[in-house]
């Protein structure tokens, strides 16, 4: 059976047909301008149309969702999105049974499916991109909390609350890479649009000294968050994803800064790199539909 899988990001849609044994048939992926909701739909429609093979539609999604519904409370991101019934939309729509499920839930499902943690009862995932995103697996379930918002990590406090709102303090405030690159395009007097991560890094491993602060202060902020939930959870492993993971040296890196926080052993990249939430939305696909594929 051919699957026809969706991640859906703030800044690029990652499209997939994936037969239901997880093996990446053909990958596509499109820029997103301002988290544009109707451009992903389109997207969408345009990508399901183009492969009449696919036999139903999985999708990963940021944000507050239900993966029994298919509704989104709150979309992360893609503010078009919020309390939209996009599994009804989709099926409506194509005609296919559709699945979907929360990104990093998606990320950690691919783990424990095909990836690093396939042996572990209790792991836990951290996505870095936009917005920084998570997920639990505990004495092996998948957490989904009583509103479908467990690991939200993003929310953790990296400091103490000051003077202004409580959300200035939290992860998805100080230490994601929209941050971190808005904090270079300040300094430089440049727009947001102007500075990738890449430069960001490229000049930190230059030496920059701009850079090596504000890199220092992203790590930092990561390592205050993996510290907490080290202690919260007592995971085998917290496995770490996003596209940043990508980059060569990336855990090299990161683990050299957590070493001030003694945690290093426990930190590892996930397997799948940007493919885990195309992967893990059909295993979910999967379980929605009794293929297959063996419980976890």
């Amino acid at each position: 059976m051919k699957i026809a899988a969706f991640d859906i990001g703030g800044t690029a849609l990652k499209m997939g047909v994936i037969a239901s044994d997880g093996k990446i048939l053909e990958k596509g992926k499109q820029p997103i301008s301002d988290s544009d909701g109707e451009q992903i739909l389109q997207a969408i429609l345009t990508w399901i149309a183009a492969h009449p093979e696919c036999e139903g539609i999985a999708i990963s999604a940021p944000g507050y969702v239900n993966p029994h519904t298919g509704f989104i409370e709150m979309g992360g991101a893609i503010r078009k999105f919020d309390n939209f019934a996009i599994k009804a939309w989709l099926e409506e729509q194509t005609q296919l049974p559709v699945a979907i499920e929360n990104d990093a839930n998606c990320v950690l499902l691919a783990e424990r499916w095909q990836g690093k943690a396939a042996e572990m009862a209790n792991f836990l995932v951290l996505t870095i991109g936009t917005g920084i995103g998570g997920a639990i697996f505990c004495n092996n379930q998948l957490v989904h909390g009583a509103r479908f918002r467990a690991g939200e990590f993003g929310y953790m406090l990296t400091e103490r609350a000051g003077p202004r709102d409580v959300p200035h303090y939290t992860m998805n405030a100080t230490c994601t890479m929209r941050v971190l690159r808005q904090h270079y395009a300040d300094y430089a007097g440049k727009s947001l649009e102007e500075v990738t991560g890449e430069e960001v890094f490229e000049r930190y491993d230059a030496g920059d000294v701009v850079c090596q602060r504000l890199v220092t202060e992203f790590f930092n902020g990561i390592g205050t968050g993996l510290y907490n939930l080290v202690n919260l959870f007592d995971p085998q492993k917290i496995l770490v994803g996003g596209g940043i993971v990508e980059r060569p040296g990336f855990l090299a890196l990161l683990r050299e800064h957590l070493a001030w926080f003694s945690i290093g052993e426990y930190v590892d990249t996930v397997s799948h790199g940007n493919d885990a939430g195309l992967i893990g939305a059909v295993y979910h696909f999967n379980q929605q539909y009794r293929s297959h594929t063996r419980d976890l």
